[in-house]
């Protein structure tokens, strides 16, 4: 995880930056619950939903919330087939039970997705 971002069992409420798979496997291995942000540089749609992912990661205890860009680890974009951006992915004790690439979500729709992912 990036060294000058906070531990993520330190800052509960707030999105943490991961700069790798590695992070991405240590956040989903620490946490039962993650929502996972994979976004780039320039994208308007990203830089739109970062608000709104920070309002979700403070609405939601239960959950942890990282954002990556899978450009920085590009084994990200083969092993979680990102074809779009923003893409979130919900993880539950490890595994994927979720997946939201419709570009910008507001959070109602990304509550909506955490209650049942299989909806969307």
């Amino acid at each position: 995880m990036s060294t000058d971002a906070p531990a993520a069992d330190s800052t509960p409420g707030r999105p943490v930056r991961l700069d790798s798979a590695a992070d991405l496997d240590a956040l989903v291995a620490e946490h039962d619950r993650v929502l996972v942000e994979f976004y780039t540089e320039g994208c308007a749609l990203c830089a739109s939903i970062e608000p709104v992912i920070g309002n979700i990661a403070r609405a939601h205890e239960d959950l942890a919330v990282g954002v990556v860009n899978p450009r920085d680890d590009p084994v990200l974009i083969e092993r979680f087939q990102i074809q779009s951006a923003p893409t979130l992915v919900l993880f539950e004790d490890g595994e994927i039970v979720g997946r939201l690439a419709s570009g910008f979500q507001g959070g109602d729709a990304i509550d909506a997705f955490l209650e049942d992912p299989e909806s969307v």
